[in-house]
């Protein structure tokens, strides 16, 4: 008879979960418990709040930006003829769900944008105007940053000039895409082949799926071009379907919750419509902020642990400062690019503030430097840096103690003892000592 036990389910799901050896089990195992960490990841993430907070927080960026951000991209679409298009797309990409109250916001916020001349604003107005729009941008930025533990965001150039490619040209081309794409279809010669079957069968299907595309594409580019770090496409593509379909099924139950809050207007009256529209704009992003936590977990599976942050620890200072240092210097050693600390905290697991703490002690002690693409590379020879130079700096304390005269004194023994094991020791024999055993 089967052990129908709760427990026993439990730790029999905990024990496929967790299985130590993924290449004896067949593809369908295999992906299915890939698919079953990365689902167990995400959770863990949103569980714990930070992916919840940074949506909120770009509520209310989004409130105070989307006027300014649709201002620009309004004059910049009408110098090219293309600005009438931006309603309808408003309306319903942006705002379906909500309803029939999405006409009555989009005609609201079109208004607003129209207002606006950006040609009389003046020197001061337009700054404003630019930097509120640049300040959603790096927010998101920011927030896609700790999706991914990156904790340095881009240059001051190569931001203003990525915002400014992203606010300015990407709306131009994505309405001159759906120009050209409208003019095609309602040619004449278009018309006589879609008349044909299966060809008319097949563009009614495509018509259906256009809206899963344009949402995938769009969350696809987005998880690829704002975090400061490199993400593969494959990765990205497996987050933005996730996140795309999350959206468009949210979006349909949303527009069903809508046509039966009628109660809600009665109780809210006139602030119903603001009151939906923020509870819209919070899930949109929590929802692609979730597809981001999917592509990072997706391309980082092998870092997925029960735990999933490792707590700071003088263990893991040790750990984190030495595997930092040495990274470095071997990519040194072999006439590599310098190494990125986004790279070690990915890898690692753990906080970006921990990685931060040991770079600034390395970067303080002259032990290494940063270029301005936030590469480390030693600052001298691998063999004028000591180890016991080394483990000094990583084990200092980040301001000074008031400890007593007993503990100050087993410290100097611990220190005196570390002295003598490293004495003739550099980083550079450390390195060609690993350097031989993978060779071996």
């Amino acid at each position: 008879m089967a052990d129908s036990n709760p427990k026993n389910w439990f730790t029999q799901a905990q024990e496929w979960l967790w299985h130590p050896n993924l290449s004896k089990l067949p593809g369908p195992g295999r992906l299915g418990i890939r698919i079953a960490r990365v689902g167990f990841a995400v959770i863990k993430d949103l569980t714990r709040g930070n992916t919840n907070l940074h949506a909120m927080s770009l509520v209310y960026t989004t409130l105070l930006s989307i006027v300014p951000f649709l201002a620009l991209s309004f004059s910049v679409l009408k110098g090219f003829g293309v600005h009438n298009q931006l309603e309808p797309l408003l309306q319903s990409l942006l705002l379906a769900p909500l309803g029939a109250r999405s006409e009555e916001i989009t005609s609201n916020v079109l208004d607003f944008v129209d207002n606006i001349r950006v040609g009389v604003l003046g020197a001061v107005g337009l700054g404003i105007l630019v930097y509120t729009v640049i300040s959603l941008v790096q927010k998101v930025e920011r927030s896609f940053n700790q999706v991914w533990r990156v904790s340095q965001i881009r240059p001051l150039a190569q931001r203003f000039s990525n915002y400014m490619s992203v606010i300015l040209i990407g709306p131009l081309l994505a309405f001159s895409t759906l120009g050209a794409t409208a003019a095609l279809v309602s040619s004449d010669t278009v018309a006589t082949l879609l008349a044909l079957e299966p060809l008319g069968w097949l563009f009614s299907v495509m018509t259906r799926l256009v809206p899963y595309v344009v949402i995938i594409s769009l969350f696809t580019f987005l998880y690829i071009f704002i975090p400061n770090t490199s993400v593969k496409f494959r990765h990205a593509l497996i987050g933005g379907t996730v996140a795309g379909f999350m959206w468009q099924t949210l979006g349909y139950l949303f527009t069903l919750f809508v046509a039966s809050s009628t109660q809600y207007t009665a109780i809210y009256s006139g602030f119903a419509v603001g009151i939906l529209l923020l509870v819209w704009i919070y899930l949109s992003w929590l929802v692609l902020l979730t597809g981001a936590t999917v592509a990072y977990y997706s391309q980082n599976f092998r870092y997925i642990r029960r735990r999933q942050t490792v707590l700071p620890s003088a263990e893991t200072d040790e750990a984190v400062g030495l595997t930092l240092m040495i990274r470095i210097a071997r990519r040194f050693d072999r006439n590599q690019p310098g190494l990125k600390a986004a790279t070690l905290s990915s890898e690692m697991n753990v906080d970006p503030d921990v990685v931060d703490r040991l770079m600034d002690k390395l970067l303080e002690a002259q032990l290494i430097v940063r270029s301005e693409e936030h590469r480390l590379t030693p600052a001298r020879p691998l063999d004028q840096i000591g180890m016991a130079d080394l483990l000094q700096v990583i084990r200092a304390p980040d301001s000074k103690l008031a400890t007593p005269v007993y503990t100050a004194t087993l410290q100097n023994t611990i220190q005196q003892a570390l002295e003598t094991a490293f004495k003739d020791q550099t980083l550079e024999d450390l390195v060609r000592e690993h350097e031989e055993l993978e060779s071996d």
